[in-house]
């Protein structure tokens, strides 16, 4: 794997006013990345095992950027860490293994600054977050080539009567009208949609919101009209 290399800042944040905190869920890295920031001369607020700790440990401090590992042991969502690390006012770095590409657009998707893989030398993944905490955002080529080539994001494998779904509930009909008018149950609709929304997440494309569902047919050629070579996944 190619190593990202992020330049070393020159000279436009000092290092002592850069507050940085960590989430990650392994003990050991939690520690590494404080040792190696504090050697540094970083200002190291935190080290926490998920979001959560970090918020209740920060308690309303300032932090310029927090690294942040995608998959933690508490069975949070990519997008609600980010989001979270975002609301308190700081960017987000996320550190990450390199097979995990649909997690990673999902968080870039929620608004991450950029990412550096776990692979990385620590000297890297301190420059990183010098730059996200200079307002910059990561030009992460590596990441992006891996994005591309993931033919999965280009269209989120649905069924048949999940985009019969999508495509009436996109359309603007409340789900409960579009249930029946395909003669199933509400409840089972209400299935199907959610089925529909964890299927976009896994492929780094969430749509919680009914326009960005809307979004997602369009993207997919669900909406003006259903592919009518779908297969029968339902």
């Amino acid at each position: 794997m190619v190593q990202l290399e992020v330049p070393t800042p020159q000279g436009a944040v000092s290092a002592a006013t850069v507050r940085v905190a960590v989430v990650d869920d392994h003990e050991s890295v939690r520690l590494g990345l404080k040792a190696a920031f504090l050697e540094e001369g970083y200002s190291f607020l935190l080290a926490a095992a998920n979001v959560q700790e970090l918020v209740e440990g920060l308690a309303g401090r300032e932090c310029d950027v927090v690294v942040l590992d995608l998959s933690l042991g508490d069975g949070s969502s990519v997008t609600d860490n980010v989001k979270r690390v975002q609301a308190m006012g700081s960017a987000v770095l996320v550190h990450s293994i390199a097979d995990r590409v649909a997690s990673v657009r999902e968080a870039l998707a929620a608004g991450a600054a950029g990412v550096i893989p776990k692979s990385s030398a620590t000297r890297t993944v301190i420059a990183a977050a010098a730059s996200v905490a200079r307002g910059e955002v990561l030009n992460n080529l590596e990441w992006a080539t891996a994005i591309d080539a993931d033919r999965d994001f280009a269209k989120a494998q649905l069924g048949r009567r999940e985009r019969e779904i999508l495509h009436l509930y996109a359309s603007g009909l409340p789900l409960k009208l579009a249930a029946q008018q395909l003669g199933i149950g509400y409840s089972t609709a209400r299935e199907y949609l959610d089925r529909i929304r964890v299927k976009y997440v896994e492929v780094g494309r969430p749509a919680p919101t009914k326009v960005d569902l809307l979004r997602r047919a369009v993207e997919d050629g669900i909406l003006p009209g259903l592919d009518p070579d779908g297969g029968d996944g339902d």
